[in-house]
């Protein structure tokens, strides 16, 4: 059975002025239910994340602000958000529900987070949107209880996995593979195992090609026997700020690609939903609602 992290606290407040599109964390399993997709015993409810496991990747130093609210302004603006309580605790179940989705993988081959792929963090602090990094967490609590040997993040979001590319850099354990718009945020980028970036514009035969050829060479050539997949939908045309060119129909086989390589090489997959700016809501929820289609279709 595909199983599914999902919390009410997944939906964060915004204060007037923020437009982050929190509305699609409670209309994605809301249209997965009502077409029939998963039903309710699909979704699992996620814990917290403890400290003990926050501190196999983030600095105590950094837990500590966070858990006392102690950020600096400028820190605060990194990271892009209001931090308060309720920001750290939905940061703590996002991360929590990716450690959960690891051993549900082992076991079924996937699992999926509606939320997660908060690739911007870093081990001493956050930036764009996130606080901590759940795939970087819930890959060092697999090494960390020794239940896996070589890891492979796969992160199509339109943003470069910065904060990922950063924490691993010096872990052989962990190859990050990044394929993001080259001119879009962050401006600086990080080292990660392989970075590809794409020209503004880039349709749907230029990246396809270029994943259809990497991907299997890639896991080839690392040999994991873990895969975490950043599913983000910021690369469609649609998006505000993606500057890509890819239709929903491309981003749909783009995870289909990715989906269907795991299972073809019994790699167990973690899917995060990772960003979407769409000014249309139902675009946003659409494409990450094939996410969840495709993995049904070809897992179960």
């Amino acid at each position: 059975m595909l199983k599914i992290a999902w919390s009410p606290v997944y939906k964060y407040e915004l204060p007037e002025g923020h437009r982050f599109p929190m509305q699609k964390y409670e209309l994605l399993p809301e249209q997965l239910l009502y077409e029939g997709t998963v039903e309710m015993e699909n979704f699992f409810a996620p814990e917290q994340l403890s400290q003990e496991m926050a501190l196999w990747t983030h600095d105590k130093s950094y837990w500590d602000k966070l858990e006392q609210l102690t950020l600096t302004p400028q820190e605060e603006r990194l990271i892009g958000f209001p931090i308060n309580e309720k920001f750290i605790l939905r940061g703590r179940h996002i991360s929590g529900g990716t450690i959960q989705c690891t051993h549900f993988a082992l076991e079924n081959g996937i699992s999926m987070n509606i939320a997660g792929g908060t690739h911007h963090a870093y081990r001493d602090h956050g930036e764009g949107y996130c606080c901590f990094n759940d795939q970087a967490v819930a890959a060092n609590y697999l090494l960390n209880r020794q239940l896996v040997q070589r890891i492979l993040v796969v992160d199509l979001d339109v943003h470069q996995g910065n904060g990922t590319a950063a924490i691993f850099q010096d872990d052989p354990r962990v190859f990050t593979f990044s394929m993001h718009g080259e001119r879009n945020y962050p401006l600086r980028k990080e080292r990660s195992g392989l970075d590809i970036g794409l020209p503004d514009g880039a349709n749907d035969a230029h990246y396809l090609g270029i994943l259809r050829e990497t991907l299997p060479r890639l896991i080839d050539e690392v040999q994991p026997d873990f895969v975490f997949y950043q599913s983000g939908v910021d690369v469609l045309e649609s998006d505000k700020i993606g500057r890509l060119s890819l239709s929903r129909e491309a981003c749909k086989t783009r995870d289909r690609v990715v989906l269907q390589t795991c299972k073809q090489h019994n790699l167990p997959l973690v899917v995060c939903m990772g960003g979407g700016y769409s000014p249309r809501i139902s675009d946003i929820v659409e494409a990450h609602a094939n996410t969840f289609r495709l993995a049904q279709e070809i897992f179960f």
